[in-house]
């Protein structure tokens, strides 16, 4: 399955990091610490992420992973160096394809 780029998606644009200090004025923090010091109380603003944004646990098996951990700790996980440089060369095509 290939990594669809957002360059190909309409209406989709990069997003790059956010800066906290303008999140809290965009939700209104710097309204509220100014009626907060027209009254005299003193507002601490605080963010409560949504309970249905939560992603809640990875889907890991660890039961899996216990055998792979034990398979290279023993050194009988099967290291194949064609299949990594295949997979490396693979990688590398695609993120310049998407460059």
């Amino acid at each position: 399955m290939p990594i669809e780029s957002s360059q190909n998606i309409p209406g989709v644009r990069p997003v790059g990091a956010m800066d906290a200090r303008i999140a809290r004025t965009a939700a209104g923090a710097k309204d509220g610490a100014a009626s907060a010091a027209a009254t005299g109380a003193s507002e601490q603003v605080t963010y409560q992420p949504s309970e249905a944004l939560d992603p809640g646990q990875a889907p890991v098996d660890a039961e899996r992973v216990a055998v792979i951990r034990h398979a290279i700790e023993s050194g009988t996980y099967p290291v194949i160096p064609t299949k990594i440089a295949d997979a490396m060369i693979a990688a590398g095509m695609l993120l310049r394809a998407q460059a």
